[in-house]
């Protein structure tokens, strides 16, 4: 699996389409995710709502996940911290792999916002777990 495939799984994700994630870098234990802000992620207060966050680090979480264990997997938990308002034109999450067996993966994610100038703030961050998807058994 590279890049290209890695993006080809994204494209095929509706939700991901919908908010314009990009996968940025796969591979050795790595993922990167970005998608643009834009005023219709946004929550009241004008910062990036938290469900778009969580989106990132799920994504990203089992992206990472995937360079290790293969193209077959589902998210099977994970934990996201708030550390400050998410606000920027762009963000940015960024996920590794810690431990991996041969069905499971824990990653960790920094998630951060980047600003007009090209500064980043770390604004989240996250731990989580991916498994490999085991078919249905009939009956």
């Amino acid at each position: 699996m590279d890049l290209g495939f890695a993006r080809a799984g994204l494209a095929a994700q509706p939700f991901s389409v919908l908010l314009g994630a990009r996968v940025e870098e796969f591979g050795d234990g790595r993922a990167v995710l970005e998608l643009d802000v834009r005023d219709d992620l946004r929550q009241q207060n004008g910062y990036l709502h938290g469900g778009v966050l969580a989106y990132a680090a799920d994504n990203a979480l089992t992206f990472a996940a995937g360079t290790v264990l293969g193209a077959q997997l589902l998210t099977s938990g994970f934990s996201i911290d708030y550390l400050v308002p998410a606000d920027g034109v762009r963000l940015r999450a960024e996920a590794t792999v810690v431990q991996a067996s041969r069905s499971r993966a824990t990653c960790r994610c920094d998630l951060y916002t980047v600003d007009r100038e090209g500064k980043s703030t770390l604004c989240a961050a996250a731990q989580g777990a991916a498994v490999v998807r085991r078919p249905a058994t009939p009956g």
